[in-house]
């Protein structure tokens, strides 16, 4: 059997095992496991590998950007961004060697192509600075995009970061894109959401919502309001759910 799960703390919003066992069934995968590992310290990752004998694990919040100090090595591209969301389990000289990636990007550019290959993202803004923000200004930067980070931590603003409370009609009647890397509106908070001024949004603008769950979040509803195109997390997921599992199986029609 073959063993692969998902590490983050909490995991009651996410689809990943669902996913993959209907990814195993679809594409008659047999004697694969996918199984949620809900931990609330990375400090047990090994311990976890061990016990289940994994081999390809999946990380998720709250620590993208914590697991790196656990891992062995680093793919080019998780190193740049600063964060992880993918490892593989290497077997050499008897030891388990640890390897990271980030397929978020990979995820979050696929489902953007089109726009970015029509040149109509010039300006971004991009709420939340953990994790899967990074992976976000990695492939907005990559594509020639301008973009900032909004955040509630005064220690971090600097020209590429705004305050919450800064953001006014002049700066979001300006962007293009406005992608929510937060866990607000996530199941079950459903409820909650950024607080921005979303009566000044363009029609034109994408609202783009990392969460798959719900379907429609209130950030995501709040855009649809103001005639905005609202594009959800569900087909990230699945790409650098796709992309990940490539890697873990030395597929190479995969560019990595």
């Amino acid at each position: 059997m073959a063993n692969y799960g998902l590490i983050g703390y909490p995991l009651s919003h996410s689809f990943s095992s669902v996913f993959f066992r209907n990814y195993f069934i679809e594409n008659e995968i047999k004697d694969c496991l996918y199984t949620n590992f809900e931990i609330e310290s990375i400090k047990s990752l090994r311990e976890i590998i061990e016990a289940n004998n994994l081999i390809g694990l999946n990380i998720t919040i709250p620590y993208k950007e914590e697991v790196i100090k656990y891992l062995d090595d680093l793919d080019s591209i998780a190193k740049e961004i600063g964060a992880v969301n993918t490892i593989k389990v290497i077997n050499q000289n008897g030891k388990k060697l640890l390897k990271g990636y980030n397929t978020d990007a990979f995820g979050f550019e696929y489902t953007l192509t089109n726009y970015f290959n029509k040149k109509v993202i010039k300006e971004a803004l991009i709420l939340g600075t953990g994790g899967a923000s990074k992976a976000v200004a990695y492939v907005l930067k990559k594509n020639n995009v301008n973009f900032v980070f909004a955040t509630r931590n005064i220690d971090t603003l600097n020209k590429n970061h705004i305050n919450y409370n800064a953001i006014d009609k002049d700066t979001i009647a300006n962007m293009d894109i406005v992608i929510n890397c937060t866990p607000l509106g996530m199941y079950p908070n459903i409820d909650e959401y950024p607080l921005l001024p979303y009566q000044y949004l363009r029609e034109s603008t994408i609202f783009y919502d990392l969460i798959y769950n719900p379907v429609k979040t209130k950030f995501l509803q709040k855009g649809e309001e103001q005639n905005c195109i609202i594009i959800n997390g569900k087909e990230m997921l699945q790409q650098q759910a796709i992309k990940g599992w490539a890697i873990w199986n030395d597929d190479k029609k995969f560019n990595y």
